[in-house]
């Protein structure tokens, strides 16, 4: 294929993946999804635009999953490996060997060679590290328990390719001929072999030998450059050169870059690195994805619906149970349980490279190859859907809720009620019990209230929405409400119950930002803070500072920009549920009549610097004035 046709087929699956992946993010699908049915619609069995392109595309897209392999190796430095070896080797060992344990005996049961039986166990046993980071991340947990296990467990599975593919010769039961190779495989296809499995070692040697004492000084040489490109080329030639290295001895490139990754952990230059190559790895790794859609064999899907079906059915419950049970016997949460479950419960990237590997090395013959290639792809391919299901279906019912526990608020007789016990809350609260004034602390966070208790304070568990609970809490009698939940709902919520039952209360509430401080206000909450405003007004009084005005100045300005906001929100507020197009041409209007009541301002002072009235300039002289000046060649 020449370059020409090839850059026409990239651009055909980018154009794809620019009409479906927004579509899927829409619907909550992940951007994987996106890909994978971007990769269909442009493939062989949908419009067919790509033609038998579609291998080679997928040749060059499995950089993408070479170069995220590499990116993830070089955030594991040994001493994390360390920290990390308790769920690495007891999660990941017990996951690979309990799957593949049980997919070979169930593939012995129906009667294939044992042989072939624990490669394909082996095989089926990986999880698709791309999709399960991606689909993490993009939900926000990869700190989680779900995220953090699920990382440990890939991570095994990474360094457990090593040992197959040193074992998979070893297996082998098939002549070159018998598997449908055309015998141009890797340079150690004539080996016998224990050779094959003594240079298949060597070669990952020399990869961590290389990472080790060649890379690092050539790195320096490159940084002397000072030249941002020559980095950039020298990242992304360790990665094809050790992936030319690889691909020689019939290795999985990824598997090479993940090691050397992993070896330069530890670089100085690691940042460097990770920041050079990761525009690569996000645009390879959509087209990857795009590639394994439309590399799905639907004639062969088609040819055989019922098996197809029955195996990728049977292989996705028995992972996802088994690892169910891995999560839950290790003291993970139900909910966290089947997330974990569900994001490790498809067949991985790493299958194709293993499937190719053991068909070239005679394990496999080439009927048995090919299924499995397209039910990797078919198992891939529905793993983001169910993960969609997972939130929509499975976690609502099996998440905890707090709100179960029983409510202990009590009547203190304290002046100032604070619902939502956070970091806002927190620190209007220490104020004011610093200056001695009594306080009743709400949350319905049971876990925050049992970490704030080993301080030393006295927080309650009750929802402050519920009328019974504020009157238990001592409404009636309290003078200030402080509103600090962070849900902009719940505030609203709070506010609204207080106003009505308790007229007196002075409430005073937390907006997140200047929308939620409309709606507090059309409220009729007077006293709305907006919590990242003033810490936002303050950096820009510094600001002022440091690029030459003088402290009075920026005070000023400051003053009059809060003031003149403050009256924005308000009109805004008022304006906004009355008609749209009035509420923009007002904060139009609005924001336009700040910078001039500002310049005014300034011009102003600056005028009264002019006549000799700079205060900053006059408190300079007074203090001058004051200090006693030192004797000549003396100290004051």
């Amino acid at each position: 294929m020449n370059m020409t046709g090839f850059f026409v087929q990239a651009i055909v699956y980018l154009g794809a993946s620019l009409l479906m992946v927004p579509i899927a993010k829409r619907l909550g699908l992940g951007s994987v999804l996106g890909y994978l049915l971007a990769g269909v619609l442009v493939g062989p069995f949908g419009l067919d635009l790509v033609g038998e392109a579609s291998a080679d595309v997928m040749h060059f897209a499995e950089f993408g999953v070479v170069m995220m392999l590499f990116l993830v190796g070089l955030e594991l430095e040994p001493a994390l490996l360390w920290r990390m070896r308790a769920p690495i080797l007891g999660m990941g060992g017990l996951q690979v060997g309990g799957t593949a344990a049980l997919l070979g005996l169930g593939g012995v049961v129906l009667g294939l060679p044992w042989q072939q039986a624990v490669a394909l166990g082996l095989i089926l046993s990986m999880s698709s590290t791309a999709i399960a980071l991606q689909s993490l991340q993009e939900r926000g947990l990869m700190r989680a328990d779900a995220g953090q296990k699920s990382f440990a467990v890939l991570l095994f599975q990474d360094i457990a390719v090593i040992p197959m593919l040193a074992l998979f010769p070893l297996l082998a039961t098939l002549t070159p001929s018998a598997v449908g190779g055309d015998g141009h495989g890797s340079l150690l296809e004539h080996f016998p072999g224990w050779q094959r499995a003594l240079i298949t070692l060597g070669a990952i040697g020399g990869v961590i030998g290389a990472g080790r004492l060649v890379v690092p000084p050539l790195m320096r040489l490159v940084a002397r450059t000072g030249l941002r490109e020559m980095f950039t080329t020298a990242a992304l030639a360790i990665v094809i050169a050790v992936t030319v290295l690889m691909s020689m001895v019939g290795l999985s490139a990824a598997l090479g870059t993940f090691l050397a990754g992993v070896v330069l952990a530890n670089s100085e230059y690691r940042h460097e690195l990770e920041s050079d190559i990761d525009p690569f790895k996000g645009l390879l790794l959509g087209l990857f994805f795009m590639a394994v859609g439309a590399s799905i064999d639907f004639s062969l899907v088609a040819s055989s619906p019922l098996q197809i079906g029955a195996i990728l059915l049977g292989i996705t419950l028995l992972k996802v149970a088994l690892l169910f049970g891995l999560a839950r016997a290790f003291r993970s949460p139900n909910d966290q349980s089947a997330t974990f479950a569900i994001a490790l419960g498809q067949i991985g990237e790493f299958a194709f490279v293993l499937l190719a590997f053991a068909q070239a090395s005679g394990v496999l013959p080439l009927p048995i190859a090919s299924m499995m290639v397209a039910v990797t792809a078919l198992s891939m391919g529905a793993s983001p859907l169910l993960l969609a299901l997972n939130e929509r279906f499975v976690l609502p019912r099996l998440a905890r809720v707090p709100a179960a526990r029983e409510a202990d608020v009590e009547d203190h007789g304290a002046e100032v009620l604070v619902a939502g016990y956070g970091r806002f809350g927190q620190i209007a609260t220490r104020f004011l019990r610093a200056h001695g004034h009594s306080v009743t602390m709400l949350d319905i966070d049971s876990d925050q209230i049992e970490v704030v208790k080993r301080f030393g304070a006295r927080v309650f568990f009750g929802d402050a929405s519920r009328l019974d609970l504020l009157r238990a809490a001592g409404a009636a009698n309290a003078r200030v409400l402080l509103v600090a939940v962070d849900e902009p709902t719940k505030v609203l919520e709070i506010a609204h119950v207080a106003r009505t039952h308790f007229p007196h209360l002075a409430i005073l509430a937390r907006a997140r930002g200047r929308s939620e401080a409309m709606d507090l206000t059309e409220a009729g909450i007077e006293g709305v803070y907006r919590e990242t405003f003033d810490t936002s007004l303050r950096m820009g009084v510094d600001a002022l500072r440091l690029l030459g005005s003088g402290a009075h100045e920026a005070e000023r300005a400051a003053r009059t920009f809060r003031r003149h906001d403050e009256a924005l929100v308000e009109e805004n507020a008022r304006l906004r549920a009355a008609d749209q197009a009035t509420y923009l041409q007002s904060t139009r209007a609005g924001l336009n009549m700040l910078e001039t009541v500002l310049k005014a301002d300034r011009a102003k002072a600056r005028s009264f610097v002019d006549d000799g009235w700079d205060v900053d300039a006059a408190r300079a002289r007074s203090s001058t004035a004051a200090t006693p000046s030192a004797p000549e060649g003396g100290s004051a």
